[in-house]
This record gives structure tokens, C-alpha cells and sequence, in this order.
């Protein structure tokens, strides 16, 4: 079964606040999120595996611990996009798959209308990114699509989510650990999270 952690780190929770108030602007908007993804991803990498590598320090040869598998960041577009800059530098080296969904309205499922992934994506860990996990809906679906090109390890990161979305993840992608900011209450008639942030799309890129 997946694990689901809320982080409830004090800068986490300070930086939410920002987010959820409706006066703060696209730009702090934007710059806000960058650094919770930051703060999401140091956590959620406590459990990363790692591999022992011999250097030579100016002093001595030692031993020390590296990653032991590649990073692949994939925002699910395009709010996910919105978080990519936060975990990016933390880690850097990780290279970023775009994978990008709409709904068909006959039959209201989640159909990939891009995607372009890095190689490698069976031997790495998979973050995959999205601010809100509402239905879930579109997250599961994203994952379905990134486990039929191989990747095997997959981690989600999102910034708020609803019961209803956590569900839906568990129930499709038990292997698949969530980490999340903060859990709502539910979601309200238009499915949006409440008290949630509105639309995370419309508030990075100012389009509301």
C-alpha cells in the first residue's frame, strides 16, 4: 500500500498560508511554490538509495555516499511546471519528462496529449509533480501512462490534496508513495479542493 505523508514542517505551513491567500500575487505566487517544492523534495529524499564511491578529499582518500539511482522530475502540465525550479535546485542533475493530459468530453477520461520522457526511466526515480491532487483523476491516469514506458520506482509530490484524490492514487498506484503539503477537507460541487488555493494553473501564470 502507499504511503501518504502530509508534511507538516513549520516553513512548509508558513509558505502554504502565502499560497492560499487569494491577494498574493502571480509572481510571489510562483516564487513561493518554488521554494515549498524545494523544502517537499529535501524531505520526501530522506529515503532515497544511495551507493558508496571512494574520493579523494585534499587530505585523504574516503568513502562516501552518492544517489544510487538517476532522477527523472515530471510535471504533469502545466501546473506541475510550477514546482520543476524548486526541486531543481535541489537536485540539479535530475533531468525532466513533460507529460501533458486532457479530458475527452464523451467520455470524461484523462487522454495524453504529450509526452517526452528522458531515457532511462525503468532504472530512475520517477518524481512526478502537480500542485493539486483533486480527483486524482489526472495524476493516476499520469502514472499509468509513465508505468507502460518502463519507469518503475515513481514517487508523487503535490501540494495540497482532497480525500477524494488520495483515494483514487492509492487504489490505482498502491506502489506508488504521495507526499503532499496538506490534506483538505474535500471537494466542493466544481471539484475544487476546499479550503484549497483556487486554481494553481491560473494563479502561476497569472491567466485568471
Amino acid at each position: 500500500m502507499s504511503k501518504v505523508t502530509v508534511l507538516n514542517h513549520p516553513l512548509i505551513s508558513h509558505k502554504l498560508a502565502i499560497l492560499r491567500d487569494k491577494n498574493t500575487s502571480s509572481t510571489e505566487f510562483r516564487k513561493v511554490l518554488s521554494e515549498v517544492a524545494n523544502l517537499m523534495t529535501f524531505e520526501m529524499g530522506r529515503d532515497l538509495t544511495t551507493k558508496e564511491v571512494e574520493i579523494e578529499t585534499p587530505i585523504c582518500k574516503t568513502v562516501c555516499s552518492v544517489l544510487d539511482k538517476e532522477i527523472i522530475v515530471v510535471p504533469i502540465l502545466r501546473a506541475g511546471l510550477g514546482m520543476v525550479d524548486g526541486i531543481l535546485s535541489l537536485i540539479p542533475s535530475a533531468r525532466v519528462g513533460h507529460i501533458g493530459l486532457y479530458r475527452d468530453e464523451q467520455t470524461h477520461e484523462p487522454c495524453e496529449y504529450y509526452a517526452k520522457f528522458p531515457g532511462n526511466l525503468p532504472n530512475a526515480t520517477v518524481i512526478v509533480v502537480d500542485p493539486m491532487l483533486a480527483t486524482g483523476g489526472s495524476a493516476a491516469a499520469a502514472i499509468t501512462m509513465i508505468k507502460k514506458r518502463g519507469a518503475k520506482d515513481i514517487r508523487y509530490i503535490g501540494l495540497v490534496g482532497a480525500p477524494e484524490g488520495v483515494n483514487k492514487l492509492e487504489e490505482e498506484h498502491p506502489d506508488v508513495d504521495i507526499f503532499l503539503a496538506a490534506l483538505d477537507g474535500k471537494l466542493n460541487e466544481n471539484c475544487y479542493i476546499v479550503p484549497g488555493l483556487g486554481d494553481a494553473g491560473d494563479r502561476i501564470f497569472g491567466t485568471k
